[in-house]
């Protein structure tokens, strides 16, 4: 056999075993299958908001409670923005645009749920940001850190902007020379 030909059977049997695998995860692959059947979707408001509340019931009890509060936290902190399904999550939506999403910990078999925030949300406040936090339980203390998220006197509700946790965490950030914060370490 030639070496050209050996090449190009070798380069064959590469690009055959590349396609064996996958680059995304059996969950990956379930959540980009949800996004598609949303988009495609055409459904009310009501609809919408009805297909969150179904996706918080499919959850484990843990993630479930932490979903239920957080939704109810998000309608009475933020009631312009619109509850919708996002890759198979709960999100709240305004103008279009993901503003910010709870994550159970099983939709990606991890330790912990996950509430987070989109570009959309605004919460740029110098150089470093939080846009996301790990939640294993909603105490009193992380609902207050949520329903306090948009002050109305200082923010309009339409942004939601994350005004708590953007200061706990700018003010621990100058406390401890500009290093970045994680929400654990915030008071």
């Amino acid at each position: 056999m030639s070496p050209t030909k050996a090449t190009q059977k070798s380069a064959k049997s590469t690009s055959a075993n590349n396609k064996k695998r996958s680059v995304l995860t059996d969950e990956e692959r379930a959540a980009m299958k949800e996004l598609v059947k949303e988009r495609k979707a055409v459904a009310s408001k009501e609809e919408e908001a009805s297909a969150v509340l179904a996706k918080i019931a499919e959850m484990a009890d843990a993630d479930r409670a932490m979903a239920k509060r957080v939704h109810a936290i998000v309608k009475a902190s933020a009631p312009v923005l619109s509850p919708k399904l996002w890759y198979g999550m709960p999100a709240y939506y305004k103008d279009g645009k993901v503003v910010c999403f709870f994550q159970d910990a099983q939709k990606f078999k991890s330790r912990y749920a996950t509430v987070g925030f989109s570009d959309a949300a605004n919460l740029d406040e110098g150089g470093l940001w939080p846009v996301a936090f790990a939640l294993k339980e909603l105490t009193a203390a992380a609902e207050a850190k949520i329903s306090g998220a948009t002050n109305a006197n200082k923010h309009t509700a339409s942004t939601f902007q994350c005004c708590r946790w953007h200061r706990d965490a700018t003010a621990f950030a100058r406390r401890n020379g500009s290093r970045a914060p994680w929400p654990g370490q915030l008071a």
